[in-house]
């Protein structure tokens, strides 16, 4: 599992809270957090400003208060806890895992687990959510596909011929991925499965 951490950890920017218009961007590596901001003003003296930058070890972040103050108002308290636990070496293998392989865990999953997955993470919900899902959903779950179907699934879109084809008993909106669910049951399980794909 150690070779799904590279290098770049986790990488985020975007614009600081009003009234300021700075820019932000964190980027932390397997040794370091690099804090670097740029100022966005109309005042003569900061036109051509350079970027200001703050590099310090994960060590050296779990300490430094300050440095976490910035980036909980910049980027909000999830973002903090989440770089906290980078920091602390608390590394979420299962959101680093390849799409195909992702993808390649779910397709072992019940369809109606699927919804479950999906509210692990953003990550997961796009996955669950995408065309490629689909597709693969469609191919290998439904024996009445055939290849005269599949230019029409291609310009109708995966998930749509699935849902006007091949499901009879739920509507589209009973796969969107309900909020109530819990994934405590589903997590060992994919955690399984990415290890045995893995090995």
């Amino acid at each position: 599992m150690a070779s799904l951490i590279g290098e770049k950890l986790f990488e985020i920017n975007g614009q600081g809270p009003p009234p300021t218009k700075d820019f932000f961007q964190l980027v932390i590596t397997r040794t370091e957090v690099t804090w670097t901001s740029w100022t966005i003003s109309l005042r003569r003296e900061s036109k051509g400003a350079p970027p200001k930058q703050l590099k310090t070890t994960h060590c050296g972040f779990l300490q430094d208060k300050p440095f976490q103050n910035d980036v909980g108002s910049v980027f909000g308290q999830r973002i903090l806890e989440y770089t906290l636990s980078l920091c602390r070496g608390d590394y979420d293998y299962l959101e680093r895992l390849p799409d195909d392989i992702a993808l390649r865990i779910l397709s072992f999953l019940p369809l109606e687990d699927t919804a479950l997955v999906a509210q692990v993470s953003h990550r997961f919900r796009q996955l669950c959510n995408s065309e490629t899902f689909w597709e693969q959903t469609v191919r290998n779950r439904c024996a009445d596909f055939n290849s005269e179907m599949e230019g029409l699934a291609n310009a109708m879109g995966w998930r749509r011929t699935y849902f006007t084809f091949f499901h009879k008993t739920l509507s589209l909106c009973d796969l969107t991925w309900p909020h109530s669910a819990s994934t405590e049951v589903l997590w060992p399980i994919i955690s399984l499965l990415s290890h045995r794909l893995l090995s």
